[in-house]
């Protein structure tokens, strides 16, 4: 049942893929044993779990294929990938030199061998099988990086400062802001006398974030025993980045002489658990999850204690929609500070409401926040924008308003406070005081788009200060182009002013966007109608009857429409 369960999630085409791929690459003499039905369905079902990143479950169906990986190529890195991300790096090992005797070794597998033996300090062996994935052919450049980083790194006892540095030299300019990073951490490993003045330099770039370098910077000087300039970096760093979590938790600690992390330069696997992290940052930004998962599982490997890389892989499973995991994994993260635990509070509501358990999600982050010991202008508005977003309007400009009046317009929070109280006012009913805040918050930040298409259609849809109104939306354009929701109000401004021919054109892309949005179906709907396509137009309200999304009340106005017509 479970494998048809599975089956059920994906095309007939990505069946057929991995038909032809298990197939083409099985030899004949090992194909009946292989062809049985129940070892395809293990194959198919267990690929199918690692893709959905049940990596447990994938795991169990895999491990029943003991032996495949001598006719089927592509076997070993699922099974290996299905072990590291259900955290059997014992059984990744063991495997791994498996393929090795067998002279079926891969990049993966030559890694996790190199990773284990770092971890055991064996400094020797490890730079052994890093050296191994170097040279192992692959097509990623972000694993050829990977690899090139870890040799030097596991060669550090073998070398001194000058020496790594021009090892350091030779690797990909592609990757120059690593290659920043790493030249750091050499410096601090070596622990040279310019290491504070490399730190600075890294920090004060301005073509890149480096922001969370500020808490290896700090706990550098921390460590040094400059506890009064670690907190001086990590304060100056917060007015920039105020949102940092590692930054914010790190504050606290120095405040409570606690230590949530743990990092320490001179630990080769330190050093080499944060660049896989950084890999499997880049891997996340670009929905490559199970690669993400399975550099960011050697990274906790070989760093069990710094906690940063679970926010990394709840981010990770709360993709994919597996809610349950992401969840476990924030409440573990609760104990781990308290700005771990407001934010994980946060996120776990997040959560619920996805789960459509609006109730509880609410009651989880009012008890959360009642329970600050410090409740600072950020948490403030996090909650007021949280019960904003939960329809709790009245709650929600009361701690807008409380937060208000702690902050100036020159704040960074003034603008999107503004905003968010004006949006409440607004469902309200009170336009006066949702106009005067969301023109507030175009003055503290004029570029804002969406708070310029959320004042310009509510005037619009009030009848007043339509020619204004294309106007700012035309400006909104400008700023965030090829957004719907900006160009459907563009078409609806130029449909109050009667450019019909106009109209069309921009809600007819508004539509392309948005195919399934009621409103947009609505407003393209009576355009047409103006253009004298009634036929079309009606066939565009039927179509928003249909939709389940769309509200009661524009039902029944289109219902009218269809047998009165405009």
């Amino acid at each position: 049942m479970l494998f048809l369960k599975n089956i059920a999630k994906i095309t007939l085409q990505s069946i057929f893929v991995i038909i032809l791929i298990f197939f083409s690459t099985l030899e004949a003499r090992n194909l009946d044993k292989y062809e049985k039905a129940n070892y395809i369905s293990d194959y198919f079902s267990g690929v199918l779990l690692l893709n959905q990143s049940k990596y447990e479950e994938s795991r169990e169906y895999l491990k029943k294929l003991n032996g495949l990986e001598n006719s089927h190529l592509a076997y070993s890195t699922k099974f290996l990938y299905s072990l590291v991300n259900s955290g059997n790096l014992y059984q990744a090992f063991n495997y791994s030199k498996k393929l090795e005797k067998n002279k079926l070794n891969s990049f993966e597998s030559d890694l996790i061998i190199g990773v284990y033996y770092l971890k055991n300090l064996q400094l020797k062996l490890s730079k052994d099988y890093f050296l191994k994935a170097q040279k192992t052919p692959s097509n990623s450049i972000l694993n050829n990086y990977i690899s090139n980083s870890l040799s030097i790194w596991s060669n550090l006892y073998n070398n001194n400062l000058v020496n790594s540095s021009l090892e350091l030299e030779q690797l990909d300019d592609r990757f120059k802001s690593l290659k920043e990073i790493q030249n750091v951490f050499l410096n601090c490993y070596f622990d040279d006398d310019k290491t504070e003045f490399l730190f600075e330099k890294l920090l004060t770039n301005q073509k890149t974030d480096f922001s969370r370098y500020n808490y290896f910077y700090a706990n550098y000087l921390n460590d040094k025993g400059k506890s009064l300039k670690a907190k001086k970096v990590i304060e100056d760093a917060l007015k920039k980045n105020p949102r940092n979590l590692l930054l914010n938790q790190y504050k606290e600690d120095l405040k409570e002489s606690k230590k949530n992390f743990n990092f320490d330069c001179k630990k080769e696997n330190h050093v080499i658990s944060e660049l896989l992290y950084l890999a499997a940052n880049a891997l996340s930004s670009q929905s490559i999850i199970s690669l993400s998962n399975f550099y960011l599982n050697l990274a906790k490997y070989l760093n069990k204690d710094f906690h940063g890389f679970d926010t990394l892989m709840a981010e990770n499973f709360y993709k994919i929609n597996d809610f349950t995991t992401s969840k476990k994994i924030y409440e573990k993260l609760k104990s781990k500070g308290s700005a771990f635990k407001w934010y994980s509070h946060k996120q776990i509501s997040r959560i619920l409401t996805q789960q459509e358990m609006e109730n509880e999600s609410i009651i989880l982050l009012q008890k959360a926040y009642d329970q600050l010991k410090y409740k600072g202008v950020y948490e403030t508005f996090d909650y007021a924008e949280f019960l904003k977003n939960n329809e709790k309007f009245e709650n929600s400009i009361n701690y807008y308003s409380e937060l208000l009046n702690l902050i100036d317009i020159n704040h960074p929070l003034y603008a999107e406070a503004t905003d968010g109280r004006g949006v409440a006012y607004e469902r309200l009913g009170e336009w006066k005081k949702a106009e005067k805040d969301l023109l507030n918050s175009l003055k503290a930040k004029p570029d804002q788009a969406y708070v310029m298409n959320y004042l310009a259609y509510s005037w619009i849809e009030k009848g007043i200060k339509i020619e204004e109104s294309l106007k700012m939306l035309e400006n909104a354009n400008k700023i965030k182009s090829n957004d719907p929701y900006i160009i459907d109000s563009l078409g609806w401004a130029l449909f109050k002013l009667k450019r019909y021919d106009e109209s069309q054109k921009y809600l007819q892309t508004a539509l392309k966007l948005m195919p399934a949005d009621p409103i947009v179906n609505d407003h393209y709907g009576d355009v047409l109608w103006k253009n004298g396509k009634e036929i079309q137009a009606r066939y565009y309200w039927n179509y928003v009857l249909n939709l389940e999304k769309a509200e009661k009340d524009l039902k029944e106005k289109i219902e009218k429409k269809i047998t009165k017509g405009l």
